[in-house]
């Protein structure tokens, strides 16, 4: 459906009337039933998924094959694959595979990332793929049967589908080679480097190597930010603490001597000043790992007496999800977003707010919102504090507070001068920033932006919190005539599936539970298994999905009035507004129970939070 300008703006009373049904119908099926998408649903959203990658890398094939021809004239090797995984549109093909169910089509990279690496770095082997159940593998000296059992077995608990181990011969010295390049940096590596490193901390290229195996290590383990504390008191510990999954985890400790050794060699990397350790710093330095770029996000600043703590965060593009992806337990949403994200009509205008706490995958969201404009035919602008990831074909702004015309008020008047199609803004801080994203909405530019709020009905007032007291009324009649949706969200952990435990919810819950998640006794359910497995690293934690509570306002310019008067007198109007449907984070929940992805106990808490 076009996204029109003007009075024709999703106008339920005429030819919208169909698609606002059509989101709500979905909605409710999914809310009243309970149900999570059955196998013919999940077949019928690969195929879309398959077909919008397919369209996206076509979009930009004539674009990176002209590049490829620039770059390997200045000396730079790029394939094909590579340029396209770039511009944000990854490979979408029969070896895909699914976050859930059985996996039985994989090449070499995407079972190093769902094996433990302890399950195959210590056998010397090179994974090569998964086919039709056989797992082909490279082995530099023959397995014995127990080894080939323990790795089909790990390989099963994974998700995927492995009836045989089938050895390929190689070269000797061709398979070495290959073994160095591809398991380089591995995090089997860390500890012995850390180790020979600490008994000989003036060997530069072993410090070298520490920092480098590290970040290999937090990459391994999904590892979003690493915590690095350097006190000079002789009785307070220096630890190296990685965030997974949402939690801090110790993992390496240092002396102090070595620890300080360390943040001098980042901050020099990071460009930063590595004498000054009482000002805050921000600084920056990429590397290569796997033959992709990982870029380093360095933050400085002071600890105790004389000491220094660092944050990095781990910017790895491979990490970024698709937005279908990122939908796809929430396909109804996904599929009216998409509507302002690919407009046909130039001028549509309109705002959509992400929203949540800090940590709770906004960034991810935006920049999967990014991916999928086509920007080889529309312009986004984007103005960041500060850059995460770099995106091609698009104009990215880094916000320079402090400068004059640097601030996120100032770009975004001077984007309106640019000619964007689209307008993203990396936060809406303060009230000039979000007077001038209202005035960049009603002049007919797409705007997507996040705040931070805990629901998305608070995402309005804390909106209205920001605007000039003087012109409150004004900015609110904006805000109700442009908003077109606002999504809240939170990442919650997903069980482990090779050793959650699973029964009767009847068997778990009390009675008053039961009825909070309305789920039926006899439903079943998986359960957080405490001691965990190796593939979980024994916390029965693996990985976050998306959870939302969504306002998706369907409602023409001749009935905004509505919507205008509700935020004007009592915000919690809104959703019992005939044309704005609600998406409830309970419902969500519910879902993600009976599919077996999240602890009822653990549903509970999140419902109360």
């Amino acid at each position: 459906m076009d996204n029109p300008s003007g009075s024709d703006q999703f106008d339920i009373n005429n030819s919208d009337t169909s698609d606002a049904d059509n989101v709500r119908s979905g909605m409710e099926r999914r809310q009243d039933k309970h149900v999570p998408p059955d196998g013919v649903e999940r077949r019928q959203w690969n195929d879309r998924r398959k077909s919008k990658s397919s369209e996206g890398r076509e979009r930009y094939l004539d674009m990176v094959q002209r590049e490829r021809v620039i770059l390997m004239e200045q000396g730079i090797t790029r394939s094909i694959d590579q340029l396209l995984d770039m511009a944000g549109t990854p490979i979408s093909s029969d070896d895909d595979t699914e976050v859930v169910g059985i996996r039985d089509h994989a090449n070499g990279d995407q079972l190093r990332s769902l094996l433990p690496v302890q399950s195959w770095l210590p056998l010397s082997i090179h994974l090569i793929g998964l086919q039709e159940g056989v797992l082909k593998i490279a082995p530099l000296n023959e397995l014995n049967t127990r080894q080939i059992d323990a790795l089909i077995s790990t390989a099963n608990r994974s998700g995927l589908m492995v009836e045989r181990v089938e050895a390929e011969v190689w070269d000797r010295a061709e398979l070495l080679q290959t073994m160095r390049a591809v398991h380089d940096l591995s995090a089997d590596r860390c500890e012995k480097t850390l180790a020979s490193w600490l008994n000989d901390t003036d060997n530069g290229l072993l410090l070298n190597q520490f920092m480098r195996d590290m970040l290999a290590e937090a990459l391994q383990m999904r590892v979003s930010d690493i915590h690095i504390l350097q006190d000079n008191n002789a009785t307070n510990p220096n630890w190296i603490r990685y965030r997974i999954d949402g939690d801090l985890v110790p993992i390496h400790i240092l002396p102090s001597d070595a620890m300080a050794r360390l943040t001098t060699l980042i901050k020099r990397d990071a460009g930063m000043n590595f004498g000054d350790r009482t000002a805050p710093k921000d600084g920056r330095f990429s590397f290569t790992w796997q033959g992709r770029v990982i870029d380093v996000r360095v933050a400085a600043g002071p600890q105790a007496q004389d000491g220094e703590k660092l944050t990095l965060r781990l910017l790895d593009r491979a990490s970024l999800k698709g937005y279908d992806e990122l939908f796809k337990r929430h396909e109804d949403v996904g599929n009216y977003l998409s509507q302002s994200l690919s407009p046909e009509i130039k001028g549509g205008g309109g705002l959509v707010m992400l929203s949540g706490p800090t940590g709770s995958g906004k960034t991810t969201t935006l920049y999967a919102c990014i991916q999928y404009i086509d920007r080889r035919r529309k312009h986004v602008l984007t103005i960041e504090d500060p850059i995460e990831y770099e995106l091609r074909y698009a104009t990215q702004w880094q916000v320079r507070p402090g400068m004059v015309g640097g601030e996120f008020s100032d770009l975004i008047r001077a984007a309106m001068r640019h000619d964007p199609d689209y307008i993203v803004i990396g936060e809406l801080r303060d009230s000039d920033t979000v007077e001038t994203a209202l005035k960049a909405a009603e002049s007919g530019h797409t705007v997507i932006s996040t705040v931070h709020a805990d629901t998305a009905l608070q995402t309005f007032e804390r909106l209205k919190s920001l605007m000039p007291a003087e012109r409150e009324r004004a900015s609110t009649f904006t805000l109700a005539q442009q908003v077109r949706a606002i999504i809240n969200q939170r990442l919650v952990k997903t069980l482990c599936q090779g050793c959650a435990n699973q029964g009767r919810a009847g068997d778990y819950l009390g009675e008053d539970e039961l009825y909070m998640l309305d789920i039926d006794p006899t439903a079943i359910v998986r359960r957080r298994n405490m001691s965990g497995c190796d593939l979980c690293n024994r916390t029965g934690i693996s990985g976050r999905t998306l959870l939302l509570d969504a306002l998706l306002i369907t409602l023409g310019p001749a009935d905004r009035d509505k919507i205008y008067r509700a935020l004007m007198q009592n915000v919690n109007d809104i959703v019992h507004e005939e044309g704005v449907i609600v998406h409830t984070r309970k419902n969500g929940l519910i879902d993600l129970v009976i599919s077996g992805l999240v602890d009822p106990k653990s549903a509970i808490n999140y419902l109360e939070s």
